[in-house]
């Protein structure tokens, strides 16, 4: 029996991997190091979709490790690999830790998909690799300029699956760059929960609403766009996911001629960082409170996708609207307030 293996399963869009995997009938197992995650979320999931998960503890920056798991588990037949550090700002204080992580984790895995049954692989890639673009919006063809280590580590990881390709051609590999996911699933039971402190955006954006952070910071007001704040391309994490289906489905009916390809997956609408703000309040009905600070090193001034390509090829459509993305998120907010 094939089987479809979840690295990062706890993570933000790892657990709505699953629950969009299992609601669709696939057979899985999950792996998880817990370093950013809980591992409560797999019960959670399985509250949401009835169904049982299958997981195992697994640091995959540990070799032998995660060589071990691939040989135990020789019904696995396709990878979608969510496992890394993910904070552009935490990677620039600490670039060595991000490219320890997400590079050797992504050696290991590679390894070990070198001699097992592994057909299909989605690796979970950035729009970060393009830097501040020249033009928009971003093509997968655009220059790749990573302004960040944690940009960095993702462009070596779609380097690492380029050469593995010459090399192997054992596999076939759908790289998705996502641009910025948001929102959570709509039973507000899973949702973006890090260990760590919450830096992205719309999490900011409810917690401070809901009084768990002090009035929170719009870094820079001084950028070439509408409002003077950075332009982001905001996307459902349940229109991720099914993006994540669609690829894999496209390989594993074997629609896919190539040892690999790249797909953007974003709405295609760029959002200042004020407008979001003003989307949840709307949604919401709460105004919200904030200052304005310097910009953050490795920030890009603009960026949102061109999603052409995965329209085409595997007839990607994103769903949801920026509203619907703050509400969810509220939703969860809220929820966590209940539940506390």
């Amino acid at each position: 029996m094939s089987k479809v293996l979840v690295t990062g399963g706890c993570g933000y869009i790892g657990s709505h991997m699953i629950v969009d995997l299992l609601q669709k009938g696939y057979d899985l197992i999950s792996v998880d190091n817990y370093s950013n995650s809980f591992e409560k979320t797999y019960a959670a999931i399985e509250k949401i979709c009835g169904r049982t998960v299958e997981y195992e503890a697994l640091d995959l920056c540990d070799k032998a490790a995660t060589l071990a798991f691939f040989k135990n588990h020789p019904e696995i037949t396709s990878v979608i690999h969510f496992a890394a550090h993910k904070s552009v700002p935490e990677s620039v204080l600490d670039p060595l830790a991000y490219y320890e992580n997400n590079i050797q984790s992504m050696t290991n895995v590679l390894s070990a998909v070198s001699f097992s049954n592994i057909k299909q692989f989605v690796f979970s890639s950035s729009c970060s690799v393009y830097g501040n673009p020249t033009s928009l919006p971003v093509i997968e063809e655009s220059p790749i300029k990573p302004a960040s280590p944690y940009a960095f580590s993702k462009h070596v990881g779609e380097q690492m699956i380029m050469d593995y390709v010459k090399q192997y051609q054992n596999c076939q590999f759908h790289l998705l760059r996502y641009f910025n996911p948001a929102g959570n699933h709509a039973s507000a039971l899973i949702g973006e929960l890090p260990r760590k402190v919450y830096l992205n955006l719309v999490p900011v954006i409810t917690r401070t609403a809901i009084g768990k952070l002090a009035p929170m910071k719009v870094f820079g007001d001084d950028f070439n766009t509408r409002d003077g704040s950075c332009i982001r391309d905001y996307v459902h994490v349940m229109d991720i996911t099914k993006a994540h289906l669609l690829s894999l489905q496209y390989m594993i009916e074997g629609k896919e001629q190539k040892g690999y390809d790249v797909f953007n997956l974003g709405t295609g609408n760029g959002i200042t960082t004020l407008e979001a703000i003003h989307s949840f309040e709307k949604v919401s009905g709460k105004k919200l409170a904030f200052n304005i600070a310097e910009r953050r090193a490795g920030d890009v001034e603009c960026i949102y996708a061109n999603n052409d390509k995965a329209k085409k090829v595997f007839g990607w459509e994103p769903m949801y609207s920026l509203d619907d993305i703050m509400k969810s998120a509220w939703d969860w907010e809220l929820k966590q307030v209940e539940s506390e």
